[in-house]
């Protein structure tokens, strides 16, 4: 298999969002501002309480996916449409903004280790303005394949190693993994050449196509191979690795709204001022 290069190495950016959350952000800055369809993502990590505990109170999201994927420690979620929830340490929420929604995502301790992600994903324009939804997929449901060579693949959406992940119905056909790879280690996975692919290194050490990468560095790959493939380092490595289909559209993007275009974008702050979220 002929593997892709890399086209671009980001470290991550400390910043604060939400009411105050200390985070490291790798997509979304000025260093890559979105790699088609992927708009963002945050690593939030910290047994310091006054880093987290404010939360995410609530805020509008229209023309996106927002997905929460937590490691350590719970997070509640509820929104204006009446869904509640807590996340816990292995579980993932997918939720689908579409046409309008407003929730909040709030740490449900009050010390303790909080390590999770958040990845905003791009909607084609045929389905923004579709009816919110959300799949919540608790830490047993997502099934953990175990190799002979010692790597651990965590399966959340798309297929790898002989499994599925339980996140279905996805207009961008996404694949995400959490793998964590043993010194020396090898991951090879191939992709379709319709989807951008990008591997976040939070823990270790790494060789991405001949590139050496070190923790909180997000690696975008070309599109130039079948697939991409990744070496551990001396000690170790653990990564998420997600790839999407391009929409290859316009993106008019304004904080909390992501459209096509202006007007739309301005529609979207009318609605929300109106009430129509």
């Amino acid at each position: 298999m002929k593997t892709r290069t890399v086209n671009k190495v980001i470290r991550g950016k400390r910043v604060t969002d939400g009411a105050g959350v200390r985070l490291v952000r790798s997509l979304g800055t000025e260093g890559l501002a979105h790699l088609d369809p992927f708009l963002m993502l945050d690593e939030f990590r910290s047994d310091t309480p006054g880093d987290y505990i404010a939360g995410f109170p609530d805020h509008p999201h229209r023309g996106f996916e927002t997905v929460t994927y937590m490691l350590a420690g719970l997070m509640e979620h509820a929104d204006n449409h009446g869904n509640s929830g807590i996340l816990r340490g292995g579980g993932i929420q997918w939720m689908t903004a579409g046409r309008g929604i407003i929730h909040s995502e709030m740490p449900k301790q009050k010390d303790g280790l909080i390590w999770g992600f958040q990845l905003w994903i791009n909607l084609p324009a045929t389905d923004k303005m579709m009816p919110p939804r959300y799949q919540n997929i608790e830490p047993e449901d997502v099934p953990e394949v175990k190799r002979a060579d010692g790597a651990v693949v965590r399966v959340i959406a798309g297929e790898a190693d002989g499994a599925t992940g339980p996140v279905r119905g996805i207009v961008t056909s996404p694949l995400y993994l959490d793998v964590t790879l043993p010194p020396g280690g090898v991951y090879e996975h191939e992709l379709p050449q319709s989807h951008s692919a990008f591997a976040y290194l939070f823990q270790g050490s790494a060789n991405m196509a001949d590139t050496e990468v070190e923790q909180t560095a997000l690696t975008a790959f070309s599109d130039d191979g079948a697939g991409v493939r990744i070496t551990a380092g001396p000690k170790g490595a653990r990564f998420l690795l997600l790839a999407a289909k391009k929409l290859n559209e316009p993106v008019a993007r304004y904080g909390p709204f992501v459209m096509n275009t202006r007007d739309e974008l301005q529609q979207a702050f009318e609605d929300y001022r109106a009430g129509n979220f």
